[in-house]
């Protein structure tokens, strides 16, 4: 009895893990460039259960052979193993600004690969974003919605000297005499990078830099101008699981109680001394 407490709380926490996730998802929708997040559900070892008993034998001792039955496996419950990404380019939406950028996704050289924005952190560390809603400082550099540098091909910030500029397909941002290749780095596969908070991506712990997007062979992507791309979340999609999370959590919720009302009666009923 005790073990199936066990299990009906582990799908609880599983199922409002999963909640969680599709709750942010959906806060997202509206966010350019955001990638929606995937709960992978794992469920525990089953154990294997088997009846331990004996058989007499018809001999004058009566000698008893110990055996063993088996009845069959038991679940142990689910947990949350790890969020994944869900790196499906978002529909475009046209905007008219000049310094919103979106991605097109041409020839991905690997199935997991993917492309991404170069931006530099408040700590001058390099991170990557689907996210172009860009904008000009005081200072005249072109930088994300959350204040960080966009830099170009060699790393470095771009200075657009609050001038107006054109941004090519092949990504070269076009000021005066000045062609400056934006920066677009390619992850062989993006399932390796650890999504942060602001629509940021970095680099796992021992893992290589991201290539250049321009130079690695079989990768072809177009720059759109006065473009963002949109979340790929599917609102009506997101509805539908939450509702489907919220019963599966009931469910076990109600198993709980089906749990503790017969664990009630075996303490306070069975065990009475009358």
């Amino acid at each position: 009895m005790l073990r199936g407490y066990y299990t009906a709380a582990a799908g609880m926490i599983a199922q409002q893990r999963r909640q969680e996730t599709l709750s942010n998802n959906m806060a997202n929708a509206l966010t350019p460039g955001y990638k929606q997040d995937q709960a992978t559900l794992r469920a525990f070892p089953e154990l294997l259960i088997e009846r331990m008993e004996s058989k007499k034998l018809p001999t004058s001792t009566n000698m008893n052979i110990p055996m063993q039955t088996r009845i069959g496996s038991i679940n142990t419950g689910v947990y949350v193993q790890e969020t994944i990404p869900d790196f499906t380019q978002g529909s475009l939406k046209e905007t008219g600004v000049s310094t919103d950028m979106a991605i097109v996704n041409g020839t991905i050289a690997d199935p997991e690969g993917n492309l991404f924005f170069t931006i530099q952190n408040q700590d001058g560390e390099e991170r990557y974003t689907r996210n172009g809603n860009f904008t000009v400082d005081g200072q005249g550099f072109l930088v994300s919605n959350h204040g960080h540098y966009v830099l170009d091909q060699a790393g470095n910030p771009i200075a657009t000297g609050g001038l107006e500029f054109n941004l090519t397909a092949e990504g070269m941002i076009q000021l005066g005499n000045q062609n400056i290749p934006l920066g677009v780095a390619y992850s062989q596969n993006a399932n390796n990078l650890v999504k942060e908070g602001q629509d940021l991506f970095r680099l796992a712990e021992g893992e290589q830099a991201l290539l250049d997007a321009r130079v690695n062979p079989g990768t072809t992507f177009t720059i759109q101008q006065k473009f963002l791309e949109n979340s790929n979340v599917d609102a009506n999609q997101t509805m539908t699981d939450m509702m489907q999370a919220y019963r599966s959590f009931e469910m076990n919720q109600n198993v709980l109680k089906a749990y503790d009302q017969s664990m009630d009666k075996a303490v306070n009923e069975i065990a009475r001394l009358r």
